[in-house]
């Protein structure tokens, strides 16, 4: 069952940089990982991760480099900054907020997220 793409907007951003938190990768190690973690519900394309990953290039939460993958490809790896670290913990916070208040309602009061 297919996600609702407004329910990924702000996620997506999130989740991306939890990868990075990991170790570095490059575009589509991170597409294949993404969809991998969460049993093919995220499946990104190029045209939507990209553009991410240079807003958050720009905005000096990541940063890139290029390695030889092999004797023939260079690819660009991605990693994550201090910054990107410090906003990542904040989005994890924000997140585990508004998802523990969405299961409260849900539930009918109930906290699924501990909170």
């Amino acid at each position: 069952m297919a996600v609702d793409k407004g329910l990924l907007s702000g996620g997506t951003t999130l989740m991306i940089l939890k990868l990075l938190e990991e170790r570095d990768m490059y575009g589509y190690q991170m597409i294949e990982e993404l969809a991998r973690k969460s049993e093919e519900v995220f499946n990104l394309k190029a045209g939507t991760l990209y553009p991410i990953l240079h807003g958050l290039e720009n905005e000096g939460m990541v940063s890139s480099y290029d390695d030889h993958a092999d004797s023939l490809r260079v690819r660009k790896y991605y990693h994550l900054t201090d910054k990107g670290r410090a906003q990542l913990k904040d989005r994890q916070t924000e997140w585990t907020r508004f998802s523990g208040a969405i299961n409260r309602v849900l539930g009918g009061g109930v906290s699924y997220a501990g909170n």
